[in-house]
């Protein structure tokens, strides 16, 4: 007997949906359909607009060093105090659109982030630079928090890796263009001209997101209570796999960003001793993490979540003994192996958390964000710690440690039963 298969999602016209009242029918969109693609490119414009906002920063710092005559660790606030207000913007954010609807709060978030960039540009102050950079990371975790969960709702289940991939694709180039079109930029032009044209980019790509993002059909309200929020934090952390997979974001960023933040030490030393321009073009090695969240999304759309996430670990740890020798094309292919790895580990976890959660998906999304970003903050400053004893022989270990932690969650949730099997027993 045939399995029935829910509607297209463009032959149905959208079913309003009071709060409180849930569907009788979820209604999904499929691959291969026109709602499909206004999705992932929505998804992918939002995505992508998220991260040049957050990063465009970075090449930014030494001339802000100059202009306000601070130091190097006051100069990094710039993008520290972004990435700290939106890790908690991500605990309310989430909650929010549980109650309120997902496109709402992510259109919302862009025009503010968008907005917010412009007005940096016009601070005249390094503190008033600051509290509009601290706003933006507020404002960006409203798409941040709430896209995964959108995702989840409204794409087929099993399409769900795919868009998924799709959407932190666009984080990837988003990220990597950010730092590349301020990095040209500021050779010819002032900081403040390279954040209004970031700004403006920004703004356009929020109101594309506005224009082309399908309304919500399977979106539940649910009540923005105290005692709602707890149950649902409680039910979260009573599941098997969820908290597991909390633990797994806080490690994989963690790792991520700590490569990162000293690869740079380390090729400007002996014996490289590259010029910055050159570190900072290295972040184009983000292209492989952008072609390996759509595949690796894909492929556990086909072959399941619990086959595919150890994989993925296991070519980080690789990408990793490879950027432990000497000779600079290897550096450059453990780099390469390595961002593959992550960001198919990252579109494999995040689309895992959609289809765990039951219900609170909102918060659920989020509290992974929390840890994912918590991860970066706490374990990319600590592995300074290991540069400063041991150098590069020093971050390989405490990397190495981290994806051994990630690779033996990933086994673990790899033997948990699925929440079907669970409903069964």
């Amino acid at each position: 007997m045939k399995t029935a298969v829910a509607p297209l999602a463009h032959d149905l016209p959208p079913a309003p949906q009071a709060p409180g009242v849930a569907q009788l029918h979820e209604v999904y969109i499929e691959k291969g359909t026109p709602m499909f693609l206004r999705t992932v490119l929505a998804l992918f414009s939002g995505g992508f607009a998220t991260f040049a906002l957050l990063y465009c920063v970075q090449p930014m710092m030494p001339l802000f060093s100059h202009e306000f005559s601070i130091n190097a660790a006051q100069s990094s606030l710039i993008l520290s105090v972004s990435t700290g207000m939106l890790a908690i913007g991500l605990l309310i954010t989430g909650p929010l659109s549980d109650r309120i609807g997902r496109k709402p709060v992510m259109v919302a978030a862009l025009f503010a982030a968008a907005l917010c960039t412009l007005g940096s540009a016009m601070m005249p102050t390094w503190e008033g630079i600051l509290l509009m950079r601290a706003l933006t990371g507020l404002a960006l975790s409203g798409l941040a928090a709430v896209a995964m969960t959108y995702l989840s709702e409204e794409i087929h289940p099993q399409h769900i890796g795919l868009a998924m991939g799709l959407y932190i694709g666009g984080n990837a180039i988003g990220g990597m263009c950010g730092r590349l079109i301020v990095g040209v930029l500021i050779d010819f032009v002032s900081w403040h001209t390279a954040m209004l044209v970031i700004g403006g980019l920004a703004l356009i790509a929020a109101a594309v997101f506005w224009k082309i993002l399908p309304e919500s059909r399977n979106f539940r309200a649910r009540s923005l209570h105290p005692r709602s929020l707890l149950d649902g934090f409680t039910m979260h952390f009573r599941d098997a796999g969820l908290p597991l997979l909390f633990l797994e974001a806080f490690v994989l960023m963690g790792a991520f960003v700590t490569l990162f933040n000293y690869i740079g030490y380390r090729l400007l030393a002996a014996p490289y001793h590259m010029d910055q321009a050159f570190v900072g073009l290295l972040s184009v090695v983000y292209l492989s993490g952008i072609y390996s969240s759509a595949k690796i999304g894909s492929l556990a759309d086909r072959l399941g979540r619990r086959k595919v996430l150890w994989g993925t670990i296991v070519l980080m740890l690789g990408g990793l003994a490879v950027t432990m020798l000497s000779p600079l094309p290897l550096v450059i292919i453990g780099m390469l192996i390595f961002t593959f790895g992550f960001f198919g580990a990252h579109s494999v976890a995040s689309s895992w958390i959609g289809r765990r959660a039951t219900k609170a998906k909102g918060q659920a999304s989020s509290l992974y964000l929390f840890t994912y970003y918590a991860g970066g903050s706490i374990a990319g400053t600590v592995g300074g710690v290991f540069w400063h004893q041991g150098g590069w022989n020093g971050i390989g270990l405490f990397i190495g440690t981290l994806l051994v932690i990630a690779l033996l969650v990933a086994l673990k949730l790899a033997k948990l039963p699925t929440l079907a099997e669970s409903a069964k027993s």
